[in-house]
């Protein structure tokens, strides 16, 4: 019996022929991975019945290089509760110490130093994110489950979201994305079709702790307003009334949900020197109500969220006008912001 093999040749050129998309994305993989770092929360682990302390890893995280003095970007997530920091880059053996030196918890954003830098150090390149567009391609890198240097793509899902972070205060301007944030991500970058950093990936919503297609990073413009002022003060510096407020719980039951409750005012604060004034009590033990702030300048607050980011609008010095009800009388009085 004979039997007829039918050889078809396919031109060589067809292989390791790629698309103009695929193109794109491989070369901003190869240019962007130098520039994300797998980040290790080394802490430390007592033994009392051996009487030693032991150091282990307590999680991985990614990060990204931000400038050429070894300054390291990440989620303060990612660092909470650790003692020491090891820094892993790509291709590259050796991890990298690396140290703390300002954290922003209500933004999710932390600032390590390396204590020794690699050669050729490549900071990511920063981009805008108050004109990123719902539909457009976003890339995310970084260490999922501790997978090294993962690439994911998908597009901006929605902008502007709300999400609560760490701190207990929403986030805002929150990117959502589809491209797939698993564990180990968070703190690594998410980038534009050009390779640019728009955000920081952040966290999911899933119910079985894997990526659902619902991802959320911290905007770039975001980390570009705090990260300056981390490296420099260690913390964000930001304007304040000079007052102590209710938890909102508290304020609902007992003034509604109008306004932000007054519990105290600091001693030779500017609400202080304006007249506000907080909950007082007379020696009999009666307890009488505060000031309730109802405005800053022509935008109501209702809530610590509100007067959080209401304030986040003006800088140490600026001039505020603030609007709030004492014995259901409504007044209105200008305070200079100083620093919280």
């Amino acid at each position: 019996m004979l039997i007829y093999l039918l050889l078809i040749i396919i031109p060589a050129k067809s292989f390791g022929t790629f698309l103009e998309s695929e193109k794109n994305l491989i070369d901003i993989y190869k240019k962007s991975v130098p520039s994300v770092v797998n980040l290790t929360n080394i802490r430390s682990v007592g033994h009392p019945f051996f009487g030693f302390i032991e150091k282990i890893p307590a999680g991985q995280g990614s990060g990204f290089v931000w400038d050429n003095q070894g300054h390291i970007v990440t989620n303060y997530h990612v660092i909470e509760g650790g003692e020491e920091f090891q820094v892993s880059f790509y291709n590259d053996t050796k991890s990298y110490k690396a140290r703390v030196i300002g954290s922003a918890p209500s933004k999710d954003i932390a600032v390590l130093k390396l204590e020794k830098m690699p050669p050729n150090l490549l900071p990511i390149a920063p981009g805008l994110s108050k004109d990123l567009q719902v539909g457009q391609l976003a890339i995310a890198i970084g260490n999922p489950f501790g997978l090294d240097h993962s690439m994911s793509t998908g597009i901006i899902s929605a902008l502007g979201r709300k999400i609560v972070g760490v701190g207990n205060v929403k986030i805002h301007d929150m990117i959502q994305t589809d491209a797939s944030i698993n564990q180990g991500n968070s703190g690594g970058p998410l980038l534009d079709s050009s390779g640019k950093l728009i955000g920081m990936n952040t966290m999911i919503y899933s119910t079985s702790g894997s990526s659902a297609g619902l991802g959320f990073a911290v905007p770039v413009d975001t980390i570009t307003q705090t990260v300056p002022q981390l490296i420099q003060h260690g913390k964000i510096i930001r304007p304040s009334l000079g007052v102590q407020i209710l938890d909102d719980r508290i304020k609902e039951r007992f003034f509604g949900e109008k306004g932000i409750a007054i519990s105290s005012v600091i001693d030779g604060g500017p609400a202080d020197k304006a007249g506000l004034q907080g909950l007082s009590q007379d020696n009999r033990g009666k307890i009488y109500k505060g000031d309730l702030i109802l405005k800053i300048n022509d935008t109501e607050v209702n809530s610590y969220d509100d007067i959080y980011h209401e304030l986040e609008k003006f800088k140490v010095g600026d001039k505020v006008s603030v609007t709030y009800k004492r014995d259901e009388k409504t007044k209105t009085v200008e305070i200079t912001l100083q620093p919280l």
